[in-house]
């Protein structure tokens, strides 16, 4: 049986616009209510801005064949055992039977500012996958076959984010490949590295701008770090889940 993606483009699009209308509302009821976070805060603590890609995770579980799994969405039941600290709190689980099938991260950034930002998410992705794997080798989960393990950055598509970034590092010299790489291009190769050191099943960056709030427009920095290759990769998964428990 072929995979079934759910018109993942379409959903894409849909919710690339939520995920800008979301954050103007966010910063609009702030300043209605008389309060505003530091700098662009006010339109991320809503919580809710990755939603609709949340909302296409589930439609490719249900399509690929587990259509009663257990699909964890709030914050009481998202929390997984860890290894180097004792819970982990996710964006998205998947059980079936009592087994973990699933665990998905959705991250965003948003300019003006993306330096510190962007160190802390790449450490924040390399700290969670490595106690996830770790507390799966001491058999936190049970006896189960290895979880999807997704991440997914929305990465704003602007100068900022595009143009090439120095650094310094005078004792030792940086890998080639991030010399004069931008912020996105360092998104791809964070993502590029995460599966092929087996961190995270899939890892997909895609980049959009503001005024994609009306067009849902976004890019892609690879076929190997696009959406289509996420979303695909996780279908066989769910696929391969469903077959075997029959």
């Amino acid at each position: 049986m072929p995979l079934d993606l759910a018109g993942y483009d379409v959903k894409a699009g849909a919710a690339v616009k939520s995920f800008w209308s979301g954050r103007k509302k966010a910063a609009k009821k702030q300043r209605a209510a008389g309060r505003k976070d530091q700098g662009e805060r006010s339109a991320v603590t809503a919580g809710s801005n990755m939603n609709g890609f949340i909302d296409l995770v589930v439609d490719i579980v249900h399509a690929n064949g587990l259509p009663k799994a257990d699909i964890m969405l709030k914050r009481k039941v998202l929390t997984l055992p860890g290894y180097f600290r004792p819970t982990k709190l996710w964006d998205l689980l998947v059980l079936n039977q009592e087994k973990l099938i699933a665990a998905v991260e959705f991250k965003s950034q948003v300019g003006p500012s993306f330096g510190n930002n962007a160190n802390n998410r790449c450490e924040e992705a390399l700290g969670t996958a490595i106690d996830l794997w770790t507390a799966f080798r001491e058999g936190a989960f049970g006896e189960s076959r290895k979880p999807f393990v997704g991440y997914v950055m929305l990465l704003e598509d602007v100068d900022a984010s595009r143009s090439p970034v120095s650094d310094s590092s005078p004792n030792f010299p940086v890998f080639p490949e991030f010399k004069g790489a931008s912020y996105a291009e360092r998104y791809n190769i964070l993502c590029r590295k995460l599966m092929a050191e087996n961190l995270y099943t899939s890892a997909a960056v895609i980049l959009s701008p503001r005024s994609a709030s009306k067009s849902g427009s976004y890019a892609e920095m690879s076929e190997l770090t696009g959406l289509k290759s996420f979303v695909t990769t996780l279908a066989g998964h769910i696929a391969a889940e469903a077959v075997l428990k029959k």
